[in-house]
């Protein structure tokens, strides 16, 4: 790797086709009964990433715990983008989830009071006239005596303090 990065397109070359092999068996191990050809992409990508972040290799520092770093977080990449198409499709007219009294939809209209309520202040009834009730913003705001703009800026406050308790990232 130093002497590719001194210049040597030779020796870059040999270092790209010697780490094929390695990267592919690393990625073959991980994936266990998965398709080769994810294997042979994350190979790719991880090359990839090495020609891009070059520049950035400390050559003080041992080449193949940063090789397999970025080898790591591409495998990791792989596994969060294959799991967001993983989705079970039930059929319309399967009422496993719900009683006939419909006890499911009034659960989850518990736990979504529950949770708006542990808002601070005014927030959960907030969220709970735009978001739940549709109201418009102009409505709740006449209706609260705040500001148009205080109700838009408490509602994406409450919104982003929600996303964040639930790892997730909240309005943008």
């Amino acid at each position: 790797m130093q002497a590719a990065l001194a210049g040597d397109a030779a020796s870059y070359r040999s270092l790209l086709s010697e780490l094929c092999p390695a990267l592919r068996g690393y990625f073959l191990r991980r994936l266990g009964d998965g398709p080769s050809s994810d294997a042979e992409d994350l190979v790719q990508e991880t090359l990839m990433a090495l020609h891009t972040r070059r520049a950035t290799y400390d050559t003080t520092l041992a080449f193949t715990p940063w090789l397999f770093g970025i080898a790591r977080y591409k495998l990791m990449d792989h596994r969060r983008h294959a799991s967001r198409g993983r989705f079970v499709v039930l059929d319309e007219t399967d009422d496993s989830f719900a009683g006939d009294d419909g006890s499911a939809a009034i659960e989850a209209r518990l736990d979504a009071g529950r949770l708006l309520d542990s808002l601070p202040g005014r927030s959960g009834h907030l969220v709970r006239h735009v978001k739940l009730e549709g109201r418009s913003v102009e409505e709740v705001s006449a209706q609260t005596g705040l500001s148009v703009s205080a109700v838009k800026v408490s509602l994406h406050r409450s919104l982003k303090r929600l996303g964040r308790r639930f790892g997730g990232a909240g309005p943008s």
